[in-house]
């Protein structure tokens, strides 16, 4: 069957991501607490393990995504001493990473690929959006790097489905929002586990974004592209998984 649908992740898939490294310590930088850390590489280490930790308590449902936003924040401010004996508020954390998120939205940027990729398939196929995370913070992001069009309403996040990838049921949720059945919809995003394989579990054609190249696609029914702008292209072949059961058949 032709895919008539496809589903995309939004971080490191659509939204480049890259620059939030600067972006951190240029905020850590502004609210004088950089020259708390031995160096930048330390900032950018306790940054990128508390925002590991406390997401990864987001999508097993322990905190809203606000909340991890504002416990990241928290302990952040904790660890270097930024913050009254006790530790800051719920409304200080908060206002931090509110602070963060307005600096950080300035320097928001979709992938170089990412527009005319969608532009080239809006003409003949559904497109929505599956992601693991909030639908107000992904529609915001979309809108500000110019993609949100694309979708329009067709968003499907973890914190509003109740399960997040590589849960069968988020990608079922996701075709559902197409109006599509998953044998004709592909799902793009850029973790070969979570995104790949979760879709192609699910039922959907999965496809790797494998950007960076030399990487490799152990399951014959994963799709590998390295540019969104390939994407087209690669939707038109045949999915090998999907010819070997018919063939055996």
């Amino acid at each position: 069957m032709p895919i008539r649908g496809v589903l995309f992740d939004v971080d490191d898939t659509l939204f480049d991501s890259g620059s939030e490294a600067d972006s951190v310590l240029a905020y850590l930088r502004m609210q004088g607490m950089l020259d708390r850390f031995p160096d930048g590489a330390a900032a950018l280490g306790l940054w990128r393990e508390l925002k590991e930790r406390h997401y990864a308590r987001f999508l097993n449902g322990e905190l809203t995504f606000a909340a991890q936003q504002r416990e990241r924040a928290r302990e952040l401010l904790a660890r270097i001493g930024a913050s009254a004996q006790g530790g800051p508020s719920d409304r200080e954390a908060a206002a931090w990473f509110a602070g963060y998120q307005a600096h950080r939205h300035a320097s928001r940027a979709p992938f170089p690929d990412a527009e005319p990729a969608l532009r080239a398939l809006a003409p003949g196929f559904r497109l929505g959006v599956v992601s693991n995370s909030a639908a107000g913070h992904q529609r915001r992001k979309l809108e500000a790097i110019g993609l949100l069009a694309y979708f329009g309403d067709r968003l499907v996040c973890s914190e509003q489905h109740g399960a997040a990838k590589p849960a069968a049921s988020i990608f079922l949720a996701g075709c559902a929002a197409l109006g599509l059945p998953p044998h004709e919809v592909a799902y793009v995003g850029d973790q070969y586990e979570t995104d790949a394989l979760g879709a192609r579990r699910a039922g959907l054609r999965g496809f790797w974004l494998d950007r960076a190249g030399g990487g490799s696609a152990a399951d014959a029914g994963i799709g590998v592209v390295h540019s969104l702008e390939d994407l087209r292209a690669t939707l038109a072949t045949p999915d090998p998984k999907a010819r070997l059961e018919h063939e055996r058949s």
